[in-house]
């Protein structure tokens, strides 16, 4: 199978090393997740700015209107589901003490996940996006765009679901690459390997990838 190493050396010479992003306040970062569950960057981002000009902190919005809290997200589509899960999320995390997540700051990697994904609609990837962009733990984050690249390219098998790849990835990447790695496959997925047809023509990974080798698509 193609090495991580050799795969992320590569797309930092096309892509380079992404710039450090302050880190956001922990429970608006879990809003965020939510908010981007079935949707794109540009809806999801939309209803973030709609929420945060009518609501002015976490506890605002637990405490909304929760048929006002969804029309606020309504751009974001399943905004009623949303809207019920980010509250009962900020309610079941009040519930450990106070209206805070700084206490998975001191949590092993494991118990942090296992903590994030027993609120409602919190998965692998919400859960390891929250932990990585948020409190810089080893978490890799596998969205569509990840899931796709790395099974074309052999970094995981083609029988691999989205919830082992996560654990695949987080074990063959060093814990200090994780976050470019996952931004440059991100953009990689977005700008060349794309779905359904990728522009193998363009694409810099051609003498590294399984897909390629394999004539398993399309070619231009």
């Amino acid at each position: 199978m193609t090495g991580v190493e050799e795969v992320a050396e590569k797309l930092r010479e096309e892509y380079g090393i992404p710039e450090d992003q302050d880190r956001p306040e922990p429970l608006l970062s879990l809003v965020q997740v939510i908010l981007s569950q079935n949707t794109n960057d540009t809806n999801r981002d939309r209803a973030y700015t709609a929420l945060m000009e009518k609501y002015s902190s976490p506890r605002e919005i637990m405490e909304a209107d929760t048929e006002e809290l969804a029309e606020t997200i309504s751009v974001a589509g399943l905004h009623n589901l949303k809207a019920e899960r980010i509250q009962d999320s900020l309610g079941m995390i009040e519930e450990e003490g106070e209206l805070s997540l700084d206490f998975l700051e001191d949590m092993r990697l494991e118990e942090a996940k296992d903590w994030l994904t027993s609120l409602p609609g919190v998965g692998p990837k919400s859960a390891a996006v929250v932990l990585n962009f948020t409190f810089d733990k080893a978490a890799f984050p596998v969205d569509t765009h990840v899931f796709r690249v790395s099974k074309r390219l052999g970094l995981i098998p083609e029988d691999a679901t989205r919830e082992s790849a996560h654990d695949m990835l987080e074990g063959k990447t060093p814990d200090d690459s994780i976050y470019e790695f996952h931004i440059n496959l991100i953009k990689h997925g977005r700008e060349v390997c794309k779905a359904p047809v990728p522009r193998c023509s363009e694409c810099s990974m051609k003498d590294i990838c399984d897909y390629y080798e394999e004539d398993r698509g399309p070619k231009r």
